[in-house]
C-alpha cells in the first residue's frame, strides 16, 4: 500500500473513533430516548469502521478530543440535526476512500453501505423540535427582515434622526412582531392542537423581535442614521448568511440559492423604501 494512501486512511481512522465519542458524548446527554437511540447506533457503526480501518493501518489512535467537544457542544447550542450533518459533512471524503478499498476488500463494501446510506437513514429519524417549527421561525425572519429592513430605510431619510428612528422601528417591529405571532397561531390552530398552535406562534414571535432589536440596534448605538443604515444592511446579510447556511446543512437544501433570493429581495425592498421616503419628504416638505 502506498505511504499516501495510508496516510490517508489513518486520518479517516482517527475520524471514524473521534465520531464514535461524539455520538457516544451525545447520547449520554440526550434525553430523548428515541433520539439516544439512534445515536447509539451511529456510535457503533463509527467504532466498527475504526475497528476495520485498524486491520489493515495496524496503528492504535486516540480520538481528536478538541473535535469531539466542538461538535458537542454546537450540537446542545445548535440543534443536534445540525451538529450531526455538519459532521457527516466533514467525513464524506472517507466515501472516496472506503470505495477504492472495496475493490480489494468485499468486507469494506459493509462499512461503504453504512456512510452512505445507514447513518443518513438514522440521522433523518432523529426528531428534533426545533425543525418542527422551522417553518415559524422562517416565517418570523423573513416576514422581519423584509419589512423592517425596508421601513428603516425609508425611515432614514425621511426622519434623518437616529434616535427617533430607532424609536420608531422599535414601536413598529414589536407591534408587527404581536401580529405575526398572532396569525401564526390562527393559521397554526386549523390544523394542529392548541399547545402546538401557541408553540409556532412564539417561535414566529420570538424569530421576528429578535431580529428587530438586531436590526435596529445600530441606530440605537451611532448618531449618525446613513452609516446605521449601512450596518443594518450588512446585518440583514450577516444573518441572511447564517440562517440560510443553518437551514441548508439541518435540512439538506440549496444553500447559494435561498441565500441570493433572500439578499436580493431584503435589499431590493429597502431600496424601494428609501426612494419612497425620499419621494414622501420631498414632496410634502416634512422636516423633522
Amino acid at each position: 500500500m502506498e505511504q499516501s494512501f495510508l496516510k490517508e486512511l489513518i486520518k479517516e481512522q482517527k475520524n471514524e473513533i473521534t465520531a464514535h465519542y461524539i455520538y457516544k458524548k451525545l447520547a449520554q446527554r440526550i434525553k430523548s430516548s428515541e433520539n439516544k437511540g439512534i445515536l447509539q447506533a451511529i456510535s457503533v457503526d463509527e467504532i466498527k469502521h475504526y475497528r476495520k480501518l485498524k486491520e489493515i493501518t495496524e496503528v492504535e489512535l486516540r480520538p481528536d478530543m478538541l473535535k469531539v467537544y466542538f461538535f458537542y457542544y454546537l450540537s446542545l447550542i445548535l440543534g443536534l440535526t445540525f451538529g450531526i450533518k455538519l459532521l457527516e459533512k466533514d467525513e464524506a471524503s472517507a466515501i472516496q476512500k472506503y470505495q477504492d478499498l472495496a475493490r480489494t476488500d468485499p468486507a469494506f463494501h459493509e462499512v461503504l453501505k453504512d456512510e452512505e446510506e445507514h447513518e443518513k437513514m438514522l440521522i433523518s429519524m432523529i426528531n428534533e423540535e426545533r425543525l418542527r417549527y422551522m417553518g415559524s421561525i422562517v416565517l418570523g425572519l423573513n416576514d422581519a427582515l423584509v419589512e423592517l429592513t425596508g421601513a428603516l430605510a425609508g425611515y432614514t431619510f425621511a426622519f434623518q434622526n437616529a434616535k427617533l428612528i430607532a424609536l420608531t422601528g422599535l414601536i413598529t417591529g414589536i407591534a408587527a412582531s404581536f401580529s405575526m405571532a398572532s396569525a401564526e397561531y390562527l393559521s397554526s390552530k386549523q390544523d394542529n392542537s392548541t399547545r402546538e398552535s401557541l408553540k409556532s406562534a412564539l417561535y414566529t414571535g420570538a424569530a421576528y423581535v429578535i431580529t428587530v432589536v438586531l436590526l435596529i440596534l445600530p441606530y440605537l448605538l451611532l448618531s449618525n442614521p446613513y452609516i446605521s443604515l449601512g450596518i443594518t444592511l450588512s446585518v440583514v446579510l450577516l444573518i441572511i448568511f447564517l440562517f440560510n447556511y443553518y437551514v441548508a446543512i439541518a435540512k439538506d437544501l440549496d444553500f447559494k440559492v435561498r441565500f441570493i433570493e433572500m439578499s436580493v429581495i431584503s435589499l431590493g425592498v429597502a431600496a424601494a423604501s428609501f426612494l419612497v421616503g425620499v419621494i414622501v419628504k420631498n414632496s410634502f416638505g416634512i422636516d423633522i
